[in-house]
């Protein structure tokens, strides 16, 4: 396996097992946190984990890909086809060809790059929804403050004289809502990090299979073909243009007889 390849893979490994740590160490505060609205943070968390184990999934995903492209650059042609994201490069190379053209690894290129971009639209939308759940929580929270002053300002009467005590006992609702804004931000925040910085190195990885694609490839490629269109390309220009001026020419006899 390429090292890079590998050195992903362990940076997401480590990455992860320093996030349960951190949980596991600060258990006590995150329950607070979690628990302070039970629902939507519940929801945060468990897009999280989705998300988390959504990037491992496609990391490993990668393996038989780059089994199969190391074993055809070592000379060892498997009948088997790769899974999914190289299966039309396997098909393209599949009478194995000892040189192709510039325009067929630029399609070649243009199709692996299109698949990478696919396969990791979930991830990328998982950290949208990320984003969103933690403004949904933050909107949330300011609502549920806004609306708990409201009503406790309007239930209060001044004149008497435990206004103050009455104030004490009803601002509880209104923190509430700001504990929610707070919290759920929070695990928004924290969560989308930890699916960006895990995607990143599934990218990574899937640039280190493309680029070593990329160099094989272009060992194989051939230039010639592009050079020979170059030159035969003023001929064109020249014969379409007499061509035009014989036309022209036709028209202009036509016209005065």
């Amino acid at each position: 396996m390429n090292k890079y390849f590998h050195f992903a893979l362990n940076r997401m490994a480590l990455f992860t097992a320093m996030i349960i740590v951190a949980v596991l160490y600060f258990g006590a505060e995150f329950m607070q946190i979690a628990t302070a609205n039970i629902w939507l943070n519940g929801v945060i968390i468990g897009t999280t984990l989705f998300g988390v184990g959504l990037c491992f999934i496609q990391m490993f995903q990668l393996l038989p890909e780059y089994k199969w492209l190391h074993g055809y650059i070592s000379g060892k042609r498997s009948v088997t086809l790769p899974p999914y994201l190289l299966r039309p490069v396997a098909q393209m190379l599949a009478s194995n060809p000892r040189t192709i053209s510039a325009a067929t690894l630029d399609s070649i290129s243009d199709i692996v790059l299109m698949r990478f971009e696919d396969s990791r639209e979930s991830v990328r939308y998982t950290t949208n929804i990320l984003i969103f759940l933690g403004l949904l929580g933050t909107f949330w929270g300011l609502i549920l403050t806004v609306g708990g002053f409201a009503e406790l300002i309007s239930s209060l009467n001044f004149s008497d004289e435990s206004v103050l005590q009455a104030m004490q006992t009803g601002i509880s609702r209104p923190l509430s809502g700001m504990t929610t804004a707070f919290t759920s931000s929070l695990l928004g925040l924290a969560g989308s990090l930890i699916i960006g910085f895990l995607g990143l190195q599934l990218q990574i990885a899937q640039n280190m299979i493309f680029h070593e694609l990329s160099d094989y490839l272009s060992s194989m490629t051939n230039i010639n073909s592009v050079s020979d269109i170059a030159r035969v390309l003023p001929k064109i220009n020249l014969a379409t243009h007499e061509l035009t001026k014989s036309v022209q020419n036709l028209e202009q006899t036509l016209s005065d007889a």
